[in-house]
């Protein structure tokens, strides 16, 4: 019987790992199944660019994956039971279950409103694509003048923030951080960010919790009312709750915890990536939840799959981070570099030659998808544990 193998969600690690795979091991000795709910590939990273109004590439998964022998299921998880090895799925076709040898979590996340009243109902988010159309077409109804209140200082808060400022220059748009803006970056990282908001006209309100959103405001800590048509919220991802839902090890935030080669410590026939997976790197501190963090995993759960399966040599990644990208609407951009933890360091560049580096960076990311054998070089040591009596496929295809 060929060993089947199951990737559960389709965005940058779940098909990174899928991609790999399929360039690994031969469709003679392995079937693989790529699962998810949209037709296309959705680049989280732009996001934010689609609901300010830019049209953004289709990618098409079946363009993308073509001549590879996978098979993409198109169909909603709607369950997964690691006793008896199956995934429940509802797409077109009804409702089905996957058996799988080996499975690859990569559900990923979607917006956490941290239980704050309000944010649920009367808030947008820029998680996933159906989000960012909703807000799209929100923010195309504002006129001149109306009001636009980013929740959340980070990443996903700045560029939001700046994109429909620059985008939209009419409207009036506030952020609310609850600590300082851009307290994580460099100086010179902080100075290039306030220059942009003071050049966009973005109002900054710092060290500012937001306790509820209504329609038409939101109210801090303090109790003062941020007025607003229309309430962005961005302050952070939280992991896809069917992991919780099983019998895996996982964190109190529902991540799947997860060995160096990004399997499971519980169930050793299942994969976790991306912001699915508790993962340790540098310094023993989390990854953190990022495409950054994402693509290096999908890379080492895709090639320890494979060595275990062929009976290579197992991969070791010692994963760390070089930068942080940031896009500040289309003219502006900020390249904070960091240390292998991730905490900033002096050296920055900004300006316009940063907005073409992130763009690079965008781009290549995709590129990556559809390529997913070129990756960062990684130390390998032999394999040192045993076979766990799965099928064994033959020796993996150049």
């Amino acid at each position: 019987m060929k060993h089947r193998i199951v990737v559960l969600g389709a965005g940058y690690t779940g098909a990174v790992a899928a991609g790999r795979l399929a360039r690994r091991l031969r469709r003679e000795d392995v079937s693989l199944t790529l699962v998810d709910a949209e037709p296309d590939f959705v680049e989280r990273v732009r996001l934010h660019q689609l609901a300010a109004g830019q049209d953004l590439t289709p990618r098409p998964f079946a363009e993308m994956f073509a001549g590879t022998g996978m098979e993409l299921k198109l169909a909603r998880v709607t369950g997964v039971d690691v006793d008896r090895r199956t995934v429940a799925v509802s797409g077109a076709d009804g409702a089905e279950e996957l058996p799988y040898d080996t499975l690859v979590h990569a559900l990923g996340s979607s917006w956490n409103t941290h239980g704050v009243p309000g944010a649920a109902e009367h808030a947008h988010d820029i998680s996933g694509r159906a989000g960012a159309l909703r807000l799209r077409e929100r923010l195309a109804g504002l006129e001149a003048g109306q009001r636009v209140v980013v929740v959340g200082g980070g990443l996903t808060g700045l560029e939001a923030a700046t994109e429909i400022a620059e985008t939209r220059p009419e409207l009036d748009v506030t952020l609310a951080a609850r600590g300082g803006l851009g307290d994580w970056l460099s100086p010179k990282g902080r100075a290039h960010v306030r220059k942009v908001f003071g050049r966009l006209g973005i109002t900054a309100h710092e060290h500012t919790a937001v306790t509820g959103v209504e329609a038409g405001r939101v109210t801090t800590a303090d109790g003062t009312d941020l007025p607003a048509e229309v309430t962005v919220w961005t302050t952070g991802f939280a992991a896809h709750p069917i992991a919780q839902a099983t019998a895996l090890e996982v964190t109190d935030s529902g991540r799947i915890v997860v060995d160096p080669t990004m399997r499971s410590v519980s169930h050793p026939d299942v994969y976790a990536v991306g912001d699915s997976a508790m993962a340790m790197g540098p310094g023993d501190k989390p990854l953190r939840m990022s495409c950054a963090s994402g693509v290096p995993m999908a890379w080492q759960a895709a090639d320890a799959i494979a060595a275990r399966l062929t009976g290579g040599k197992l991969p070791t990644t010692e994963p760390r981070y070089f930068n942080q990208c940031i896009s500040l609407g289309r003219k502006e951009g900020l390249i904070q570099y960091v240390t292998a933890d991730d905490r900033a360091i002096g050296a920055a560049l900004t300006g316009r030659f940063a907005a073409f580096y992130k763009e690079l960076v965008c781009k290549g990311a995709a590129w990556g998808v559809a390529n997913p054998t070129f990756g960062l070089p990684t130390r390998r040591r032999p394999v040192t544990e045993p076979q766990t009596g799965q099928a064994q496929a033959a020796p993996a295809s150049a």
